[in-house]
């Protein structure tokens, strides 16, 4: 049984930083890729960043490059997402979401967004 859980949540100042954690388990962690997605109330879903765990590309949206960094540890089976330089626009439920992918591409963001395993999220919350 695919499973993930998204923890790391929480409440910060604009300018902080939180680091969320995707633990998976029920699959083979290499053949995936591993998709961050956010959800904020009133808001349709968008990707955040993505890590092929097969050969470590990465992805961002253009929203929060430069400020949060994906990686992987294999041996944890686990994804994190360091989010540095938190907006009061980064406030949303975070969710990790599993992909089997080959290539890591928008396609992999999309197929994400399209996705019924999202499991369930982690809050975070950013004040001005």
């Amino acid at each position: 049984e695919v499973q993930l859980q998204a923890s790391g949540g929480g409440s910060v100042q604009a300018g902080g930083s939180l680091r969320l954690s995707c633990a998976a388990s029920g699959f083979t962690f290499d053949d995936y890729a591993i998709v961050w997605l956010r959800q904020a109330p009133g808001k349709e879903r968008e990707g955040v960043s993505c890590i092929s765990n097969s050969d470590s590309s990465t992805w961002y949206a253009a929203s929060v490059k430069g400020r949060f960094t994906i990686s992987s540890d294999d041996a944890k089976n686990t994804v994190y997402l360091q989010m540095n330089g938190l907006k009061p626009e980064d406030a949303a439920v975070y969710y990790c979401v599993p992909i089997k992918t080959d290539n890591l591409s928008f396609q992999t963001v999309l197929d994400a967004l399209h996705s019924d395993s999202w499991g369930q999220g982690t809050l975070v919350t950013v004040s001005s």
